[in-house]
């Protein structure tokens, strides 16, 4: 509860002081670091409060992405044993960048490190990818770390079945804490977030393969059910897209040359169909 005070009180006294910074004509480096830091704080508010805002196929997407997880759900425990004929068979180079790449540290030290090359450079769009990164990550992160703790998911390593579940703790259960995947929500909305630098579907299909290697890898190695992580990669477009559109109010800088955006998503759920259709 002492973290959700902490970042209610950011949120407020942060965002503040870039909207502030806004209107200052003189961009220093510390000018704006400090912007771009309540952007980084109003972005993540932002995503939190969309749910408030949606419209009919907004929810229609949510329900969609629901049903799609609860339908899953029901072959858990079937996939699982599935794919344990061939994960002794995936490299082991595979293997270790699934697991090294979607930890929190090692993501931090990627979306920062991408921010401050924008920041030194005085890059205004990479500054701005550097903060949808960062917010994206913060807010996925955030949200799933909550969430694991309210659901208390049996991990397919604990030797329990895909329904069981031990939840409301307010500290972690270890090997009860499946849902969602932290993994696969980070490395996605990196992903994610990264291929809206691009034009060419073949790199952005590229990314999106890459951005999806560490929710399959912690499925192959049993820390997660499939469910957890497709909920986690569907979940983690919603979250970068709507901290994308506030911060297109936020810098003049836009992706793809300033050209309007024609990427859009949408989630197909039906007795022969389930997945997400991407068109750019």
């Amino acid at each position: 509860m002492k973290l959700l005070k902490y970042l209610a009180f950011f949120l407020l006294t942060i965002s503040v002081t870039g909207q502030e910074l806004q209107s200052n004509k003189e961009k220093n480096l510390w000018n704006n670091f400090t912007y771009d830091v309540g952007n980084m704080f109003g972005g993540v508010g932002y995503a939190y409060s969309r749910p408030f805002h949606w419209k009919g196929n907004d929810w229609a997407n949510f329900g969609y992405l629901t049903g799609g997880t609860l339908l899953l759900f029901t072959v858990d425990d079937e996939l699982n044993k599935w794919k344990n004929g061939f994960n002794q068979d995936i490299p082991d180079a595979i293997m270790d960048y699934g697991h090294e790449y979607g930890s929190p540290e090692n993501n931090y030290m990627l979306t920062g490190g991408v921010y401050l090359a924008g920041l030194f450079t005085k890059n205004e769009k990479l500054r701005r990818t550097g903060v949808l990164l960062i917010s994206s990550a913060t807010a996925g992160g955030f949200l799933q770390q909550v969430s694991k703790r309210i659901i208390g998911r049996a991990r397919p390593k604990s030797g329990a079945g895909s329904a069981t579940f031990d939840p409301l703790h307010l500290d972690r259960v270890y090997d009860y804490d499946s849902f969602p995947s932290g993994h696969a929500m980070l490395a996605f909305s990196n992903a994610y977030a990264i291929a809206k630098q691009f034009k060419s579907p073949w790199i952005k299909g590229g990314l999106y393969t890459v951005g999806m290697i560490p929710g399959l890898v912690r499925v192959l190695d049993d820390f997660h059910w499939v469910s957890d992580v497709a909920f986690s990669t569907v979940l983690s477009i919603f979250i970068v897209e709507s901290i994308d559109k506030y911060l297109d109010s936020k810098y003049d800088e836009k992706y793809n040359d300033g050209k309007p955006k024609n990427v859009s998503w949408n989630l197909s759920f039906g007795p022969n169909t389930l997945g997400v259709s991407l068109h750019f």
